[in-house]
């Protein structure tokens, strides 16, 4: 696919990490202790990810930054209620999904039915139009305008349908944890996402010939 990955992916759980940090369930054992420097090194783990999610879905710098205090904010506040039936990554998109979802629909962005991505923005690690390297000027150039041509054909996907989008593709989530952080069921996911690249390989199609 032609979306690029995030440049990390999360540990899940029984995966020890190179670093030799604690793994994600034993940070929110020691969180639902009461060891508020637990949270903070999960803060840190995570806030690029959140941060760049949000970005992709609002195309808005200056309100991500206040979107993800809210996430991290409400995490805090129902990890207490954490049972750890799914991994702690895929809880933590699913209040960023929600978080950014009811901002969307009350700042009802565009005609209130598709998210509005900005163009020329340079977000944080996973988003769409971060190259993953430095090219030569005339590459760079080339994928500016591939990701603005990309952005362009996000605008015309549902909310519903670039979620699962960004979801699976820039955040590598599973089709289970997709469909554990939107609400829906797999098969839904699995339509979605279905719908979702045959439409932007339709709006892409100049692109993809052209990278043959």
């Amino acid at each position: 696919m032609f979306l690029p990955t995030a440049a990390t992916s999360p540990v899940t759980a029984g995966e020890a990490r190179e670093d030799g940090s604690p793994e994600d369930a034993e940070l929110v054992s020691r969180c639902q202790a009461g060891q508020t420097q637990a949270f903070e090194a999960l803060v840190v783990r995570y806030r690029s990810r959140v941060y760049a999610m949000i970005v992709n879905m609002t195309g808005n710098d200056a309100d991500a930054w206040d979107l993800s205090q809210d996430v991290f904010l409400k995490a805090w506040k129902a990890l207490p209620k954490f049972e750890a039936r799914s991994q702690f990554f895929t809880w933590l998109y699913r209040i960023t999904h929600n978080v950014t979802y009811d901002w969307l629909r009350k700042r009802k962005i565009g005609n209130g039915t598709e998210f509005d991505d900005a163009q020329g923005q340079t977000p944080a690690a996973g988003a769409v139009t971060v190259p993953r390297h430095e090219p030569e000027p005339d590459t760079r150039l080339r994928n500016k305008e591939v990701g603005g041509r990309i952005a362009d054909a996000l605008k015309e996907l549902s909310p519903e349908h670039r979620s699962v989008m960004l979801l699976k593709e820039v955040e590598g989530l599973s089709y289970q944890e997709i469909a554990e952080t939107v609400g829906c069921t797999l098969g839904t996911v699995m339509s979605r996402l279905f719908y979702a690249r045959k439409r932007l390989q339709t709006l892409l199609r100049d692109v993809y010939e052209t990278q043959i």
